[in-house]
């Protein structure tokens, strides 16, 4: 166990069926091994530079945004002190620059910066196909997070989660699904970088104005990575991810396994929003029997007591009732 979470080797788990497998378990889990005999692990060896040189050679061209904040700041890019702004800089240029300006910050600290969640297919066109990983299907790509020490705010993702650590040690700071009420979560329509963030997450709190955080907090794991190491993350779990050396590169896969077709829960959870959220207290709580009758389902299907030929549009979502309820739906939002 690393921070209270079970450690497995890749060679455990073999190949993408192995990881669906694990994934059906949702809890988070330490993966040794992972991405150890890449190029760009072998490079990372060798020190930093080389690791940046690497993947400079395997450049697009391509710009991106270049986060960056004063040396003071100690990478925790978070909001600023006035409402609605924001601690750090950003700046779109080329991934080539981007990259030299962080392998600069290493050496002369005048500040720090990252570029994250680049698509490795559109940004080093050939980094998939040079460091593969035999645990995902062909359709789930690779992402990379380049950067010097930083703290990313404590957010959640609505995919399942492979963080491979290449380069630097990372450290998680983890929170279950639950937590989300003790962790004083921020504006879900103007966030940091795409999630909504814990207010809460990485303060001391010297002033109060989180008392349920320590509720989260007595909740939390910790597990530091070091290169070779990944952490499988299912949905939903927050974490605040801490890059702790000069030079970090962490490759990361997003998918969902278990998606029946093109609609997200989270889409689910918008359109509950404003359809439930502002009716009164006991008609909330009225459909919230419905919606545990009939999605979330803790007592089985709602259809049991009939044979499964009555099931109709309640019937196996891929034979061919995931189409059915998608057309109903659709016909209600269009008011038809």
């Amino acid at each position: 166990m690393i921070g209270g979470i079970a450690q497995i080797d890749v060679a455990e788990i073999g190949d993408a069926a192995g990881l669906a497998a694990l994934t059906r378990e949702c809890r988070p889990v330490v993966v040794r091994g992972v991405g150890d005999d890449w190029p760009l692990y072998v490079a990372a060896q060798a020190g930093a530079d080389e690791a940046l040189a690497y993947l400079s050679e395997r450049d697009a061209g391509l710009t991106a945004e270049y986060f960056s904040a004063p040396i003071a700041l100690d990478g925790r890019y978070h909001y600023g002190e006035e409402p609605g702004s924001f601690n750090f800089s950003r700046k779109v240029m080329e991934v080539r620059e981007a990259l030299e300006r962080i392998r600069h910050n290493a050496s002369v600290p005048v500040e720090t910066g990252y570029v994250g969640s680049l698509p490795a297919d559109s940004y080093f066109p050939a980094f998939a196909a040079q460091n593969p990983c035999a645990l995902l299907a062909d359709g789930v790509r690779p992402r990379l997070w380049l950067g010097n020490r930083s703290t990313t705010a404590c957010h959640y993702d609505s995919y399942d989660n492979l963080a491979c650590v290449v380069a630097g040690r990372r450290r998680f700071t983890l929170y279950p699904p639950e937590a989300i009420g003790d962790l004083y979560v921020g504006p879900i329509d103007h966030t940091l970088s795409g999630q909504p963030v814990s207010m809460a997450a990485g303060l001391d709190d010297v002033d109060g104005r989180y008392p349920r955080f320590a509720e989260a907090r007595a909740k939390a794991c910790v597990v530091e990575l070091g290169p070779g190491e990944a952490l499988y993350l299912p949905k939903l779990w927050w974490h605040q991810v801490e890059a702790l050396d000069p030079v970090n590169i962490l490759v990361n896969y997003w998918w969902d396994g278990f998606s029946a077709g093109p609609d997200s829960p989270y889409a689910a959870l918008l359109l509950a929003m404003i359809a439930i959220a502002e009716r009164p207290a006991p008609e909330r709580a009225a459909w919230r029997a419905y919606f545990d009758h009939y999605a979330f389902r803790p007592d089985g299907h709602p259809l049991a007591h009939l044979p499964e030929t009555q099931y109709g549009v309640l019937g196996p979502l891929a034979e061919g009732h995931y189409g059915r309820i998608r057309t109903l739906v659709m016909r209600m939002l269009r008011g038809a």
